[in-house]
C-alpha cells in the first residue's frame, strides 16, 4: 500500500506564507501570532520555528519573493531606451507583478503603519522610487512628472478602489492599466511637444 506523500518544504513554506498573509491581511500583523499561523496550518509552532523564527522574516520572505520580479523589470527596463513603447511596457508587467501578488498589496495597504516600521516598507518604497524614475522624465513639466508618477499609483490604487465595483476581475485590470497607459501617453506626449 502507498504512503502519503510528504509535502515537500518549499510546499509547507509556501503554505505557511499563504495562511500568515491572509491571517495578517484580515486580523492586522500586530494583532496574529506565531501560534495562531500554527494553529491554522494545523502545525506545531516548532514546526513553525524550523521554517521561520518571526513574524517578519515570514513577511520579509514573502516580499523577497514579489521583489525578484520588480528587480528583474527594473533592470530590463534600465536597458531599454526610455521610449513610451518601453514605459507603457514597464507598466503592463508592473501590473502582471501586481495581480500576481494581490494579497500582499491588500496586506500592505491594509497595514500601512506596521509595513513603514518594518524593513519591507524601505525596500517597497525604493523598488516604487526605482519604477517612478524610469517613467518621469525630469526636464518634462512638472503636470507630465505628476501624470507619470500618477501612471505607476493608479496600478496600486486601482486594485482597492476597484474592490466594490461589480465586474469580471480581468476587465477591472484591463481598465486600471488602461488608465495607467494613458495617463504615462499622455506625460509622454507632453515631454516631445
Amino acid at each position: 500500500m502507498a504512503t502519503p506523500q510528504q509535502p515537500r518544504r518549499g510546499d509547507t513554506r509556501r503554505r505557511i506564507q499563504d495562511v500568515a498573509l491572509e491571517l495578517f491581511a484580515e486580523r492586522g500583523y500586530e494583532k496574529t501570532s506565531l501560534r495562531e499561523i500554527a494553529e491554522h496550518l494545523d502545525v506545531t509552532k516548532a514546526a513553525l520555528y524550523y521554517h521561520f523564527k518571526t513574524k517578519e522574516d515570514i513577511l520579509i520572505s514573502i516580499t523577497d519573493d514579489l521583489a525578484r520580479p520588480v528587480d528583474e523589470l527594473i533592470a530590463w527596463a534600465q536597458s531599454q531606451p526610455r521610449t513610451l513603447a518601453t514605459k507603457q511596457e514597464v507598466l503592463r508587467r508592473y501590473s502582471d507583478v501586481l495581480w500576481g501578488a494581490a494579497a500582499l498589496f491588500r496586506f500592505m495597504q491594509e497595514n500601512q503603519a506596521t509595513v513603514r516600521e518594518l524593513s519591507i516598507g524601505e525596500s517597497f518604497r525604493s523598488k516604487v522610487s526605482a519604477l517612478n524614475g524610469l517613467l518621469t522624465e525630469s526636464e518634462s513639466t512638472l503636470t507630465a512628472q505628476v501624470r507619470s508618477c500618477t501612471a505607476l499609483f493608479a496600478l496600486h490604487a486601482g486594485m482597492f478602489a476597484m474592490q466594490g465595483i461589480e465586474a469580471d476581475p480581468e476587465e477591472k485590470r484591463a481598465a486600471i492599466l488602461e488608465v495607467a497607459l494613458d495617463l504615462v501617453a499622455q506625460a509622454e506626449a507632453a515631454v516631445t511637444a
